[in-house]
């Protein structure tokens, strides 16, 4: 038996979320199929974060097991040749029998793009938040500086979250503004932020949840300060509301 690893990038936006689910389109589903018409083996693929839906992977790393005499190569271009164009395979490698992962990352690194105002590129409509306001971005910066470190994060769980320990470490959480991004070769200009935050592992809608009440904060409904008392509360309620999930990405995964 033979343990090949994917790297991945996809779109999310056509898809419910990476793990397989009676109804939707996943991005698992599509991969394990494509590998079935390949190897002719229905098999178990697991993959390092479970992207909700509409979320994107710059990215995604996922195991299966074979027994296919295919070079991991060939295989890496047979799925390309198969795949829809949203979802690439970066490369594929054999890995060792215990590689997990999901368990073996050591930590995570997402970012979120939201359009601060109105005047944005037609081309990132599938790929950035539209607040269609001003934020105070300084405010947002400080109410940040509360959440890095190990914290219980339970005020930033999403329902359905089925993790043992709501306890997760923010190792760098970043807000910077940009006037411009670059797609296809040209400067896109507007009024972006970029949330980048990394840690050793995240709860379900963590993120997005995280990215809701920094906005919340930004538009001036909660102060900064305001920030520790809702992380030491273990309260989803008082925390703002899940950002859409078009405008986050999985950017890297370290082992």
């Amino acid at each position: 038996m033979r343990y090949i690893k994917l790297l991945i990038e996809y779109d999310g936006t056509n898809y419910q979320g990476w793990q397989t689910q009676r109804s939707g389109r996943t991005i698992q589903d599509i991969l394990k199929k494509t590998i079935l018409s390949i190897t002719d083996e229905n098999v178990k693929l697991t993959g390092a974060s479970r992207t909700d839906a509409g979320v994107h992977a710059i990215e995604q790393v996922a195991v299966f097991s074979t027994q296919s005499k295919l070079q991991a190569d060939t295989i890496s271009r047979a799925m390309n040749a198969k795949l829809p164009p949203d979802i690439r395979i970066l490369s594929a490698e054999d890995t060792e029998k215990y590689f997990h992962p999901r368990y073996d990352a050591v930590k995570k690194k997402y970012f979120y793009i939201i359009a601060a105002k109105s005047r944005q590129s037609a081309f990132f409509s599938r790929y950035v938040w539209n607040v269609n306001m001003e934020l105070d971005i300084y405010g947002m910066r400080e109410a940040a500086s509360f959440l890095s470190g190990q914290h219980d994060f339970r005020s930033f769980r999403g329902s359905g979250c089925g993790a043992k320990t709501t306890v997760r470490k923010i190792i760098s959480l970043d807000i910077k503004e940009l006037k411009k991004i670059s797609f296809m070769t040209v400067d896109m200009k507007g009024d972006f932020i970029k949330i980048k935050i990394e840690g050793d592992a995240f709860l379900r809608y963590m993120v997005r949840n995280i990215v809701g009440t920094l906005v919340e904060i930004g538009k001036g409904k909660i102060p900064p300060e305001k920030m520790k008392d809702i992380l030491a509360a273990y309260d989803r309620k008082l925390a703002g509301p899940t950002a859409s999930a078009k405008g986050l990405f999985l950017e890297k995964i370290t082992y």
